[in-house]
């Protein structure tokens, strides 16, 4: 099988399963509790079985369970409710983004968003996903200026 990468070498396919695993690891968390090692455990197995970047996978469980209180306190200045109110699932899939978008910027800030939105059609409530994608727009404008301002300069 033949994947097409981005011009980065990295597999955007594989980057996606990573990201879906990742929101389900952070929803069990969210849940149940734990740490970060207790939670990649659980699903590595379910990795073995789906193709997927492992190193992304595991960047962002522990990145999000690491920084948590951060990304709580940047997330609630464009959250309507306080952050620990809002659905599981798009609390995950804010967590993770928010962590993205702070943490990684070696990714782009539309491909967090996208992802994002994906992720919690996918997995969340029918309206979540416009949830998501208003308050991810509103803090990649705050925490990504200048690229969003490139972006929409465009």
């Amino acid at each position: 099988m033949n994947r097409q990468r981005s011009r980065s070498g990295i597999d955007p396919v594989l980057r996606s399963r990573a990201r879906r695993r990742a929101l389900q690891a952070i929803y069990a968390w969210q849940v149940s509790g734990g740490d970060a090692n207790s939670v990649v455990a659980q699903f590595a197995h379910e990795q073995a079985n789906e193709v997927a970047d492992l190193e992304y996978f595991d960047d962002l469980v522990r990145g999000v369970i690491r920084h948590v209180r951060e990304l709580d306190a940047q997330l609630s200045q464009f959250v309507d409710r306080g952050v620990e109110e809002v659905d599981q699932i798009e609390r995950a899939a804010l967590r993770i983004a928010a962590y993205e978008l702070l943490h990684r910027p070696d990714v782009p800030y539309r491909v967090v968003i996208n992802e994002a939105i994906d992720t919690t059609k996918r997995f969340g409530s029918e309206h979540g996903h416009t949830y998501v994608n208003g308050v991810l727009d509103h803090a990649a404008a705050a925490w990504r200026a200048v690229e969003v301002g490139a972006a929409r300069s465009k």
